[in-house]
């Protein structure tokens, strides 16, 4: 370990390893189109076969549109996971981490840096995500400052699930082990509040699975801000689970980070 007067400062670190995740990721467009179109092409289909939902007494919005906005903003954010996780798991692979393990990198830095990318994807499907829905004819409720709130929420999210994922990297080494999640997440997907409220789900099983389900609070926390304007506890609910789900895949990855770098 070299003396700490020639350590780089956290902050370098975390700028050379950020930018290279920036640039890493804009020269690989298979990461970042298939995040964009499946969720609108998702979107398009909810809105046009779930319509009628809305007739159902209590449904809180006459706009299934845009109700369902909220639906491609979470899925999005699940890419994240296979994102992070992925190019983790490559580095592994191409020794990348055995040479950081002979320079004075810093763990944070590495983490930090790893995620800017996925924050990078993370904005761009926001805007995008957004710009349809507004285009195909939904409407924010909680006005301009509402879509930065509606950003920053996203962006939450994207970083809590891109955590997992480089949590998932990490601990396995392998891009194919961190895909196999994916199916997992859609599965939590599923099984939330995203088709419909929870107080209007008939199934009791279902509806306690949503209940118990910490999507069903970030889609709610994204949806508020679309349909109702400003509701306190749905925004808190919604940045609570993502900080507690980012700080849990932060502490589960630093370690992950440790043992991996013993074994390297």
């Amino acid at each position: 370990m070299s003396a700490p007067s020639t350590t780089p400062a956290l902050r370098t670190q975390a700028r050379y390893l950020a930018w290279r995740s920036v640039v890493r990721t804009m020269r690989q467009p298979i990461v970042i189109v298939p995040p964009l179109v499946f969720p609108l092409f998702l979107l398009a289909i909810n809105a046009s076969g779930l319509g009628a939902a809305t007739n159902i007494p209590d449904f809180p919005t006459s706009s299934y549109l845009a109700f369902a906005l909220a639906f491609p903003f979470m899925q999005g954010s699940i890419f994240a996971t296979n994102t992070a996780g992925t190019n983790v798991a490559q580095d592994i692979g191409s020794g990348f981490f055995n040479r950081l393990a002979l320079t004075p990198m810093s763990g944070p830095s590495l983490l930090v840096g790893q995620l800017t990318g996925v924050l990078l994807i993370g904005m761009l499907q926001a805007v995008a995500f957004l710009g349809a829905g507004l285009a195909a004819g939904a409407s924010l409720q909680s006005g301009v400052l509402g879509a930065v709130v509606l950003f920053a929420l996203s962006l939450s999210i994207a970083a809590a699930f891109g955590a997992i994922g480089l949590f998932a990297g990490l601990r396995t080494g392998s891009a194919e082990a961190v895909q196999g999640l994916f199916p997992l997440m859609f599965i939590l997907l599923f099984l939330s509040s995203a088709a419909l409220p929870r107080d209007l789900i008939a199934s009791d099983w279902f509806q306690t699975v949503a209940t118990i389900n910490p999507v069903s609070y970030l889609i709610e926390g994204l949806r508020s801000l679309i349909i109702t304007g400003w509701d306190a506890e749905a925004l808190a609910l919604g940045f609570g689970v993502a900080f507690a789900i980012f700080a849990i895949g932060l502490w589960a990855s630093t370690l992950a980070l440790r043992q991996r770098m013993v074994r390297t």
